[in-house]
């Protein structure tokens, strides 16, 4: 063997020995960042919540107010997600399925909740509903109250989850063309049937997959919350708005505690995520064998 020869194998070897070791690295660099600012912080939320014991635990879990701002959190979950639901699909059937003048305009505002800080949003919803708002002496001529009250939470929440269902559904829906729908078309179908048995069979692990992340979004939303619930201790407030308060006033225990309540629910819709996914992928790949 030529000493050219010798000299090539070993630049490779080398090569490849730093190759391995930098995967390593980015690797445990990896998991470092990963159990650093992750696992850490809910380990601390955990271990502060069981500091005086599995009973305080849970007094300060099933106390009116917890029981009430869990109440309300999933109250203006279950209705911002479903409204979510519907505008997302009907976003992502225009975008992907037809063109029209201000297509471009209407994916930019499906994407302004990602750019508007939630504060803002909710400081132009007092501005629009507040006693002193633009619409503030109607509503309060026909005793309608939004602002400091479920609809103005509502609001805010559809806000900044608006982008999520019609995100994850718009490059599924525009990958899979129209093609089907039209061969439905011309076999009789009318709109909804073309939907229902057709395009919700092709979408729905992505839909499903939008949903999660809405209501994950939903359901620890903070800012916008914040500025038009008017902070009504079991009446506006939800979990977060509750955590705040408790660890304002120096509950600490209760506050990790109802903090812990809100991990659990987060690694339920994390699971969720996590399956709708798998189940995303799996669809994929079954797709390209074919």
């Amino acid at each position: 063997m030529s000493s050219a020869t010798l000299t090539a194998s070993a630049v490779n070897n080398a090569a490849r020995r730093g190759s391995a070791l930098g995967r390593r690295l980015l690797v445990i660099s990896a998991w470092l960042v990963f159990l650093l600012f992750l696992v850490l912080p809910l380990f601390v939320v955990l271990t502060e919540a069981l500091k005086q014991g599995v009973g305080v635990f849970f007094t300060s879990i099933f106390e009116p107010d917890a029981i009430s701002a869990l109440k309300l959190t999933l109250l203006a979950v279950g209705i911002a997600v479903p409204l979510n639901l519907l505008f997302g699909v009907a976003a992502a059937w225009c975008v992907s399925k037809y063109e029209f003048r201000g297509k471009s305009i209407l994916v930019t505002l499906i994407d302004l909740p990602f750019s508007v800080s939630p504060v803002i949003a909710g400081l132009i919803y007092v501005l629009l509903f507040g006693a002193q708002g633009f619409f503030g002496p109607w509503l309060r001529e026909h005793d309608i109250q939004i602002i400091f009250a479920l609809p103005g939470i509502v609001l805010a929440t559809l806000f900044v989850t608006v982008p999520f269902v019609a995100r994850e559904l718009i490059p599924l829906m525009q990958e899979q063309g129209t093609q089907e729908e039209e061969a439905a078309r011309l076999l009789g179908a009318n709109g909804w049937q073309m939907f229902w048995h057709v395009t919700l069979p092709n979408i729905k692990w992505g839909l499903i997959y939008g949903v999660v992340l809405c209501t994950a979004r939903a359901m620890g939303e903070f800012g916008a919350v914040s500025v038009v619930s008017g902070h009504i201790r079991g009446y506006t407030n939800t979990l977060p708005l509750h955590v705040e308060i408790l660890y304002n006033e120096y509950n600490h225990v209760a506050a990790f505690s109802v903090a812990s309540l809100l991990l659990l629910l987060a690694l339920l819709i994390l699971l969720l995520k996590q399956w709708s996914e798998s189940r995303i992928n799996h669809l994929k790949a079954r797709a390209g064998e074919e």
